[in-house]
Formats: structure tokens, sequence, C-alpha cells
């Protein structure tokens, strides 16, 4: 597969958290794991000072163009210039939030004007950035709004290297799961990731798993009715579109080393039904990917972390692998364009 022509733009995430150290240590391990071209938004010295604490010594070659950082890529970190901060790691503060803010608009402003290939972006802490003006609930919703793109037609996947999962519901309490999923949501759900399966992750046929709400599959209704009156018949009508859809799948037995064999992505009800079985298969790998957009936007599927920030002890793996998975899809979307 041909590289993408462009750099991919990083955004630091909170400054007091584990991005920028983990971005650092992707950068040093580029060679080995085979990373496409990035670049960061903003924090040249603060990238620095992260990377000491882990004993790396980091260069930095500040860019003043995205195209630039092709050329200096083998020899240092490109960073665009948009702001730096104090390195305090496990302190959060307002001039911290700032510049994350700062470096995530921007980074968001590169990928959708064409100037970098696609956005990966690092762990927030959304009650700071609420303080200094991110009125959007999540990174998912700021960056759709970016692209003009309506909030539910954003969809989130959950992708690490044994398992593929899209939360049909998200950020809501258990208890308004049931009244929260419909048949028009789960094709909407559904046909947006058949879509990006196809064209970002070259899967001609797309197979998808729908699990089930509850135990059993509700066990011919004596454990809930959703399945019969909800899932089955949007299952039925994806399958009228062509779309290889099965179940709906008890949840309990969906996630096996056989069942996961049979699918391509596991379309779950809410979020902790997605998340957990992914978490615990693949938590140093785990990849949040939005689907749906007109740009490729990839972060790692952890949070700021912290707790541990600056000792050194967080592993990278999840970053490099949200490098690498947005390289990979955006050197796709660019054959694409080349071949049509």
């Amino acid at each position: 597969m041909p590289p993408a022509a462009l750099a991919l733009a990083v955004s630091l995430g909170d400054p007091a958290g584990v991005g920028p150290e983990l971005l650092a240590s992707a950068w040093l391990s580029r060679v080995p794991r085979r990373l496409p071209v990035f670049f960061a938004l903003g924090g040249a010295g603060l990238l620095r000072a992260a990377a000491r604490t882990r004993g790396l010594d980091l260069p930095v070659r500040v860019i003043a163009d995205p195209a630039q950082a092709q050329g200096c890529f083998d020899a240092a970190l490109p960073v665009l210039d948009c702001g730096d901060a104090a390195y305090a790691p496990g302190k959060p503060a307002r001039a911290g939030a700032e510049l994350a803010l700062a470096s995530l608009t921007e980074a968001t402003r590169l990928a959708v004007s064409g100037a970098a290939s696609g956005v990966v972006t690092g762990p927030i802490a959304k009650a700071l950035l609420a303080e200094v003006g991110f009125h959007h609930p999540g990174q998912t919703e700021f960056v759709a709004d970016a692209c003009g793109i309506a909030p539910e037609d954003a969809v989130m996947m959950l992708a690490a290297p044994s398992l593929r999962t899209v939360p049909l519901t998200v950020h809501i309490p258990l208890s308004a799961v049931p009244g929260a999923i419909g048949i028009e949501l789960i094709l909407r759900r559904a046909r947006i990731a058949v879509a990006a399966l196809t064209r970002d992750f070259g899967i001609a046929r797309p197979r998808l798993a729908v699990a089930a709400l509850n135990p059993h599959a509700g066990e011919a209704g004596r454990m809930g009715s959703e399945e019969a009156e909800i899932i089955a018949p949007a299952i039925a009508r994806l399958q009228a579109e062509g779309i290889a859809a099965t179940g709906p799948h008890p949840a309990d037995a969906l996630f096996t080393p056989r069942a996961r064999g049979g699918y391509d992505l596991a379309l779950c009800m809410y979020h902790d039904q997605a998340l957990i079985p992914l978490k615990t298969l693949d938590f140093d790998a785990g990849v949040n990917v939005t689907l749906g957009l007109p740009i490729v936007r990839t972060s790692p599927d952890h949070g700021t972390a912290f707790a541990i920030a600056g000792r050194g002890s967080a592993d990278p793996g999840a970053t490099i692998a949200a490098l690498r998975l947005a390289g990979e899809c955006a050197a796709r979307r660019a054959a694409a364009r080349v071949l049509a």
C-alpha cells in the first residue's frame, strides 16, 4: 500500500497527562514500529521535558508548515508551533487546558483543510477544557462539528488487533439504554460502520455481529422484548440491503475466540458491552476511531492518567496503534483518490 502523501496532525492532549510522554516514545520507536510521518501541534518544550522523565533524548524540530514534516521526520519530531506550556505531570492547570484546546483546534483544522492526512487526538480532561471554552461532550463531537457532520452520524469504533466494536449508545446511564435503542439507530450505525470498514479498512464485505441487549438474547421474550421487537427486525432490514449482519447474539458468548473469527465488527447495545471485552483483550493496543467523517480521526483508547504521568510507567502501545491505524486508513483513502 503506498504511503499517504501528507503527514498526520497530532494534538497533545492535556499536557499534565501521559499524552506528551507517549507521543515522544512513539516518535523514538518510529522505525521498528514502521510509523507514518506525523507532527505535533504545539508543546515543543514540554515534549522535550516529558521525554526526559522517561530517560529519553528527544530531538524536536519546529516547523512553519505541515509540508515540512516529511523532510525532517527521520531526524526529529516535527512540531508546528501553536503555543507551549511548562511541563508539570500530574498537575493539570488552566494554561495546560488552553494549550490542549489550541492543539486540538489546529490539528483538526489542518486535517479538515487537507493540509494533514488525518488527525490523532491525545487524551484530554473534559472538565478543564470546559473552563476554557470547550463546549462539546467530547473530542468526537468536536471533530464532527468541525467537519460539518451531525453528532449522531459520527460513530465511535474501538479497534484492536483481535476485536472491533461499536457501541450503539455511548455516554448515557444504563437505565436509559432500552429506551434509546431503536431500529433506525441500529440501521444508521451499521450502515456507517460498513461503509467505513470497506473504505478505510479494505474489507470488501464486512461481517457484522449484532449483540443482544438482554441475557440469553431475551430468551424468547422471557427476559426482555427488545430483541424481537427492535434488534431482529433491524438485522432483517440490513440483510435485505445486502449487508452481512447476524444476531441478535447473546453477549456472554459473542467475544470468545471462536465467535470473534466469524465477524469483522460487533455492534453492541451500550458502552460497557463494547468496551469491556476490547479493553480486556487488548488494553494497550486499543484505538478509538471515529467513523462517518470526511477525514481520518483516531485516538488512543485511554485517558490522561494523571496519577502516573511523568513516572515513565505508561505504556505507549495505544498511541503507537492510533498513529499506525490512522496512517493505514489515510493511505487507503489516498490510494482510492488516485484510482478515481
